[in-house]
């Protein structure tokens, strides 16, 4: 089962981490991302994510692709919440796994580092004194 996406709703960190899982694969890695309450300083009130969606979930499964082909057999699965989000809610969920934990870790931050690129995803950071659009990069 493979699971790439964008949604609104909240996201749940099993469902990613079962879309992985399989009996031969020993290490499961995940990362989740939250919204932090502060940017340089700055205090942040909300983000608003915003995609282009029909180019965004293509390019998260060109990265699942990439992964598994990097560290072959590696399971990808990627979740990233477009919309208004808040300090402590979790912005994306992504899980690898593979037979052995190494591999499971290196897909891992593989993959979010590849969506930070190369994504369409971005966001617009307010906080209490303006606000401030960020898009593809570190």
């Amino acid at each position: 089962m493979s699971l790439f996406g964008l949604t609104q709703e909240p996201l749940v960190l099993q469902r990613v981490v079962d879309a992985v899982s399989t009996p031969g694969h020993g290490g499961v890695a995940t990362f989740s991302g939250a919204v932090r309450d502060n940017t340089l300083g700055r205090p942040v009130t909300q983000l608003e994510y915003e995609a282009y969606v029909p180019m965004a979930e293509k390019q998260l499964r060109a990265i699942g692709a990439e992964a598994s082909a990097k560290w072959p057999g590696t399971r990808v699965a990627i979740m990233h919440r477009l919309g208004t989000l808040f300090p402590g809610d979790v912005a994306v969920v992504i899980a690898t796994s593979a037979p052995h934990r190494a591999e499971a870790f290196a897909a891992c931050q593989f993959v979010i580092e590849r969506l930070k690129q190369s994504v369409p995803i971005w966001k617009k950071e307010k906080f209490t004194d303006g606000e401030v659009w960020v898009g593809l990069g570190p």
